[in-house]
């Protein structure tokens, strides 16, 4: 009986051996979110069209191991379509702390242009989004630098452009202003860091919170319309939080790249991290690309912004590779159009947003700002949620 019960104890575990060898030796089941690895362009495999393909380097852990850090969330509107705004801050809003209203356009004496903003003002507040007012010295399709230098040198003007953000604001139920001048001549610099010593101070007295929008910069002696007038340090201590725009290296008038590379986004963050308390600072993101006619031509004609949803889809309908590229952090895909004109198209995925995230991790910023809402990339925001817990006000 004991050498029956020792065969038979003998034959058990060299059968859970065996299970256990097969177990181990069987892959893992596929996981449903998208790989945290990226092959090089060059050795794409054929069957691999259509599909984001993985980044060997393990650099974007899709999904964090560790505890969700809490940010803030900013998403920038455009209301031209009232029904469409209304709609696009209901598929967005429970994600965002803020919705940003692009844009009440100052006028040189002061005056604001205003926007049908009431229904998606309504809508942001329903889904418990902090309404922003952003304004701009925007006019005829571009920042005017006339009307900014008009606003810090005319007294008059300055003193009733504040009067009218502050009644703005109160009647229409705006919790946060936004300050996004751009293009200002950079002689101007001290002009507009006297004009923004007057303006945020008045309006976070009415119990409102203040921010402003910084072009990407990597040093302090970056010169040029966009970036030569905005002064980090002095914006850092002005203001509650700044954004900056780090997006749009690759923009409808210029050569094809990726809209937001990662390199070029961590050259900013150095920097103003150096000159900004890290807690201050909103890192831009796009939720956008371009689709470029080859080969570029300067003064051709202009990229075509295109959703990220539209690119995946248009690729996986033509059976287009995808291609990763590791360096920039960006997926983009090659395509001939019906008149034999070949397109190169850069744009954002789930891997993309995930190296943006990291940098957020990395760096312990206050948060992400959006441009813009109404372009469609519905992968991003369960990844939002996967990676931060968004604080709402």
């Amino acid at each position: 009986m004991r050498k029956a019960y020792l065969i038979f104890i003998a034959l058990f575990l060299l059968s859970a051996g065996c299970n256990t060898a097969k177990q181990i030796g069987e892959a893992p089941p596929r996981p449903k979110q998208l790989s945290n690895q990226t092959a090089h362009p060059e050795t794409v495999p054929m069957e691999s069209r259509g599909r984001v393909l993985p980044d060997k380097r393990g650099e974007n852990n899709l999904r964090s191991k560790t505890a969700k850090p809490r940010i803030e969330s900013i998403g920038f509107l455009e209301p031209v379509n009232p029904a469409q705004a209304v709609s696009d801050v209901n598929e967005a809003g429970r994600h965002l702390t803020y919705i940003g209203f692009f844009s009440y356009r100052v006028q040189p004496n002061g005056d604001l242009i205003p926007l049908n903003d009431a229904a998606p003002l309504a809508a942001a507040k329903r889904n418990k989004a902090v309404p922003m007012l952003v304004i701009t010295n925007f006019a005829r399709g571009n920042f005017q630098p006339d009307v900014a230098h008009r606003i810090f040198t005319d007294p008059m003007a300055s003193r009733r452009l504040i009067q009218n953000v502050i009644r703005v604001m109160k009647q229409k139920g705006y919790r946060a202003l936004n300050v996004d001048f751009e293009h200002i001549r950079e002689k101007d610099r001290q002009l507009y860091n006297g004009f923004l010593a007057t303006l945020l101070p008045r309006v976070k007295k009415e119990g409102y919170v203040v921010s402003t929008a910084l072009a990407p910069k990597s040093s302090d002696k970056q010169a040029g319309p966009w970036h030569g007038a905005h002064d980090y340090a002095f914006h850092g201590k002005i203001a509650d939080f700044v954004i900056l725009m780090t997006y749009e290296w690759g923009w409808t008038g210029g050569p094809p790249m990726a809209v937001s590379p990662i390199p070029q986004v961590r050259k900013v963050v150095d920097y103003a991290v150096s000159k900004i308390p890290r807690e201050k600072i909103i890192m831009g993101a796009p939720l956008y690309g371009y689709d470029w006619v080859l080969p570029y031509k300067k003064g051709g004609p202009p990229a075509k912004r295109v959703s990220p949803k539209e690119a995946e889809t248009f690729a996986y309908m033509k059976s287009l590779k995808i291609q990763y590229n590791n360096r920039d952090q960006a997926p983009y895909f090659f395509y001939t159009d019906q008149r034999g004109k070949k397109h190169v198209v850069w744009f954002e995925n789930a891997q993309s947003a995930q190296a943006k995230f990291n940098l957020i991790k990395e760096y312990r910023l206050r948060g992400i700002g959006y441009w813009v809402l109404g372009e469609d990339f519905p992968r991003n925001w369960p990844l939002l949620q996967d990676n931060f817990i968004i604080r709402k006000h």
